[in-house]
This record gives structure tokens, C-alpha cells and sequence, in this order.
């Protein structure tokens, strides 16, 4: 008897990935996505809140619902444009 292995799914920057995993790490999903080391990774929360800087070591549990991230270049904060 064949087992279906369950894929868990994630979203980064509106592109729609997948892990075996339930328990991913920042650093993982970056990397599943293709995301460049050095960019800071956001999960975005719904209603009013502030997204959540997630680091490259912190855990993320895929399950319970869809999770949307989005990654941010380097530098890209506090800066003003003249």
C-alpha cells in the first residue's frame, strides 16, 4: 500500500511553495523559495497588525491555515529618498 505523503503549503511573495515538513525555519523557507540569504523574511498578518519579521532560525508551523510571506532586500529600512 502506497502512503500519500501530506505537502505542506506556504506563500512567498504571492508565489505558492510547498514543504514535507510541518515545522519549517525561516532560513527553509527561504531557501524553498529561492529567496536570497541576506533578505529579511516577513509573515504578514491579518487586520491591523504588524507583520512579523521572522529570522532564519525561528520556527514556523505550516499547518492551521494558509501562511503569506514576503522577503525584503537588505538596507531597505529607514532609508529616505531626497
Amino acid at each position: 500500500m502506497g502512503e500519500h505523503q501530506k505537502e505542506f503549503h506556504f506563500f512567498v511573495d504571492g508565489k505558492k511553495y510547498s514543504s514535507p515538513t510541518e515545522s519549517v525555519t525561516g532560513a527553509t523557507i527561504k531557501s524553498i523559495a529561492g529567496v536570497p540569504p541576506a533578505y529579511q523574511l516577513f509573515l504578514e498578518t491579518h487586520g491591523g497588525g504588524a507583520d512579523q519579521a521572522i529570522s532564519d532560525g525561528e520556527g514556523i508551523v505550516l499547518s492551521g491555515g494558509e501562511k503569506h510571506f514576503y522577503a525584503v532586500p537588505p538596507a531597505t529600512f529607514g532609508t529616505q529618498q531626497c
